[in-house]
C-alpha cells in the first residue's frame, strides 16, 4: 500500500475527534495560563507546537506497519528500561527531590507506549500459552520493573498506568477467568487489610510502600478536611466545577481559575477550568468525545486483522480510559489527588506526543486489512 492510499484510508474520524479534543484544549490551557491578561505565551505556545510535531509523529506511526516496529519489541523494551534508569542516575530535579525530566522529555510518558507495544507483541507470540503461569509471571515481571523505576521517580500514578496497560491486554489476551478470579480472591481482602490500615494512626502496612504525603492523600479523601493544606486543591476543583452550574460562567470568566486559586489548572486540574467555564453541559461534551475516542480504539481493535492488531489498539483504549477516570476522579474529589493528566487536555509536551502516537498506532492498526482470496 502506497502511502497517498494510505493517506487516503486513515480514519479520519478518529483523527477529527482527536484534533477536537486537543485544540479544545489549547483553548482550555490559554484560559487556564490567563493569556487574556498576561497575553497568548508560555505554555499557550508551547502547546501548540506540541501539537504540530505530534500530528507529524502519529502519521508517521500509522504509516510506518506495526508489524515493522513489532520486530524490535525487546530493543523497545529494553530502551525503555535504559531511559527510566538514566532518569533517575542523571534526571534534572526540581529541589523536591522528584526526577522525572531529562533530555526535556519524561520517560515515564514514553514508556506508556512502549509498554504496550512490548506486552502486545509478548503475549501475542505466547497467545497459546497465555493461561500458562510462567508466561502470566514473564509478564507481570516485565511490568514490575518500569513499575517500580517510574514509582522512585516517585511518580506513582504514571507507574500505575502501566499496570493498567498489563490488565487491558492481559483481558484482551484472552487470560482465563480463573486467573481473575484467584487475583481477585487475592486483591480484595488486601484491600480491605489497606482500608484498615489507613484508618488507622500508624498506617503500619501502607507506610511499607508509600510515601508519607501519599498516606496523607489517602487519608484526606477518606477523611476530607476542608483546612487541610493536602485538601486544598481538591476543595478548590470541586467549588469550580459546582460554580460552573449548567453552563458555565464563560471562556476567561472563571473566578476561581483566573484569580489562581486552583493550581496546576493547566495540567492536572483542566477539568476543572472546563466545569467552571463551560458547566455541566462542557464537561459532558469533552466526555462524550473522550467515549468516542476509545470506542473507536475499540472499533479498530474488533476489525483488526490479527491478535497483535487487537491488542495494541486495545492497549491504547484501555490506557486512554484509565488516564481519564483517574484524572476527573481527582478533579471531582472521587479519588486522592495524584498528577494524572487529561488526555490530549492537559499540558505537556511528552503527554501529548505520547497521546499522538498512540492514536497512529491505532490507525495504523485500522488501516491493515486481511486479503481477500483474490489477493495474491
Amino acid at each position: 500500500m502506497n502511502i497517498k492510499k494510505q493517506l487516503q484510508s486513515l480514519d479520519y474520524f478518529l483523527i477529527l475527534s482527536v484534533f477536537c479534543l486537543v485544540i479544545f484544549g489549547i483553548v482550555i490551557i490559554g484560559s487556564a495560563t490567563r493569556i487574556n491578561i498576561n497575553g497568548p505565551e508560555g505554555e499557550f505556545q508551547n502547546q501548540m507546537l506540541w501539537f504540530a510535531t505530534g500530528i507529524i509523529l502519529m502519521l508517521a506511526a500509522a504509516l510506518i506497519d506495526y508489524h515493522t516496529i513489532s520486530k524490535f519489541y525487546i530493543v523497545i523494551y529494553g530502551f525503555n528500561i535504559f531511559l527510566l534508569i538514566l532518569v533517575l542516575i542523571f534526571g534534572g530535579d526540581d529541589g523536591t527531590g522528584v526526577k522525572r525530566w531529562i533530555f526535556g522529555i519524561q520517560p515515564s510518558e514514553f514508556s506508556k507506549v512502549f509498554m504496550i507495544i512490548y506486552l502486545s507483541n509478548f503475549i501475542d507470540k505466547h497467545r497459546e500459552k497465555i493461561n500458562n503461569i510462567s508466561i502470566l509471571l514473564a509478564v507481570f515481571i516485565a511490568t514490575l520493573v518500569p513499575f517500580v523505576l517510574i514509582k522512585e521517580q516517585p511518580s506513582l500514578s504514571a507507574s500505575l498506568v502501566t499496570l493498567a496497560i498489563m490488565v487491558t491486554l492481559l483481558f484482551t489476551g484472552r487470560i482465563s477467568y480463573k486467573y481473575i478470579l484467584i487475583a481477585l480472591a487475592i486483591v480484595i481482602p488486601i484491600a480491605i487489610v489497606l482500608i484498615i490500615d489507613l484508618h488507622t494512626e500508624e498506617h503500619k502496612i501502607l507506610s511499607l510502600f508509600l510515601e508519607p504525603y501519599h498516606i496523607r492523600r489517602l487519608t484526606t479523601a477518606v477523611n476530607p478536611d476542608l483546612s487541610s493544606p493536602d485538601y486544598y486543591q481538591t476543595k478548590n476543583s470541586i467549588w469550580a466545577i459546582g460554580s460552573g452550574e449548567l453552563r458555565g460562567k464563560g471562556l476567561y470568566q472563571g473566578t476561581i481559575n483566573q484569580l489562581s486559586y486552583l493550581p496546576e489548572s493547566h495540567n492536572d486540574f483542566i477539568f476543572s477550568v472546563i466545569g467552571e467555564e463551560f458547566g455541566f453541559l462542557g464537561c459532558v461534551c469533552v466526555l462524550v468525545l473522550v467515549l468516542i475516542i476509545i470506542a473507536k480504539c475499540l472499533y479498530i481493535a474488533a476489525r483488526a486483522m490479527d491478535n497483535l492488531g487487537k491488542l495494541i489498539a486495545s492497549g491504547v483504549a484501555g490506557m486512554l480510559a484509565f488516564q481519564v477516570f483517574v484524572n476527573v476522579g481527582v478533579a471531582t474529589g472521587l479519588l486522592p489527588n495524584t498528577g494524572m493528566p487529561f488526555p490530549f487536555l492537559s499540558y505537556g509536551g511528552s503527554s501529548m506526543w505520547i497521546n499522538m502516537i498512540s492514536i497512529g498506532l491505532v490507525l495504523n492498526v485500522g488501516l491493515r486489512k486481511p486479503k481477500s482470496i483474490f489477493e495474491g
